[in-house]
């Protein structure tokens, strides 16, 4: 199977937001704000979770190089950061940091073991080569780990008001996780774990945001489903060949059966007697 081809003129309807690299800007100055800075700290709690069960040499988090102490809580003991902004937006890279497409990964085929995504998918033009690169890079066996927005949940209200204006990260397209699970499988990924986050409103204000801090514990009860965000974590499907033993056959016979065979050899004493 492969994944549908949609019309170029779609992405202009889905996505509303600024091109590559400028959008990844935007988006990682909403991380600064009021509800952002709450947002990365709910995820930072939730990674710590997961990045711990994950082991490998390689870990790649495509991001902002600010946003490296998100993924601290990894035992992967080369952890990087493909800076994913323009350069004129590039603070210093560390000594492990480099740039890159996310679409075209500067990686070599089979060579991380864990690869992180928060919230490309809803904002790249092409998703789908996004995913075709991260199956690429990654080994058999390793595990990508997709951050993302919920498109069923009270955020998917801000979008519609919002997302007409251009305005991050409202205008990006937010994609469930059956889609992003279909996608998955089709490129062989197994689906291993599904986690959603922050059920408060998206509101920018930090008196309200504190107030409301118990609808995380009830949302996580009462509808889970409905979290703003969500985390998914996959591993790389590994297709082992069988091998097969050869079946040995008895060589056929030369001479069929019931055929006269070739005489045998009279021995020299036979000769002797008829003479």
């Amino acid at each position: 199977m492969q994944f549908r081809k949609k019309n170029p003129d779609s992405k202009r309807r889905t996505n509303r937001c600024d091109p590559a690299p400028r959008v990844w800007h935007e988006l990682f100055d909403w991380f600064d704000s009021r509800v952002g800075v709450q947002l990365v700290k709910t995820e930072k709690r939730l990674l710590d979770e997961i990045l711990p069960d994950l082991f490998g040499y390689y870990l790649v988090a495509l991001a902002h190089p600010l946003q490296a102490d998100k993924f601290t809580a990894s035992r992967v003991s080369r952890q990087m950061v493909m800076n994913i902004c323009a350069e004129e937006y590039l603070p210093p890279l560390e000594p492990s940091g480099f740039q890159g497409e996310v679409h075209q990964l500067p990686l070599q085929t089979d060579t991380v073991d864990v690869l992180i995504l928060p919230h490309i998918l809803e904002f790249s033009s092409q998703p789908h080569e996004v995913l075709r690169e991260t199956e690429r890079v990654l080994i058999a066996e390793g595990h990508v780990v997709i951050l993302g927005f919920n498109p069923f949940s009270f955020w998917m209200l801000w979008r519609l008001a919002l997302g007409w204006r251009k305005m991050v990260p409202w205008c990006g397209t937010f994609r469930s996780v059956n889609r992003v699970r279909d996608w998955l499988s089709l490129l062989g990924f197994d689906l291993l774990e599904t986690h959603y986050y922050f059920f408060r409103p998206p509101l920018q204000h930090s008196g309200l945001l504190r107030k409301l801090g118990f609808l995380e514990k009830l949302g996580q009860r009462l509808w889970p489903i409905f979290g703003g965000g969500y985390a998914i974590v996959a591993k790389k499907r590994v297709v082992t060949l069988t091998p097969i033993r050869p079946r040995w056959t008895t060589r056929k016979r030369i001479v069929a059966t019931g055929l006269v065979e070739p005489m045998k050899p009279h021995h020299k004493e036979n000769y002797e007697q008829d003479s």
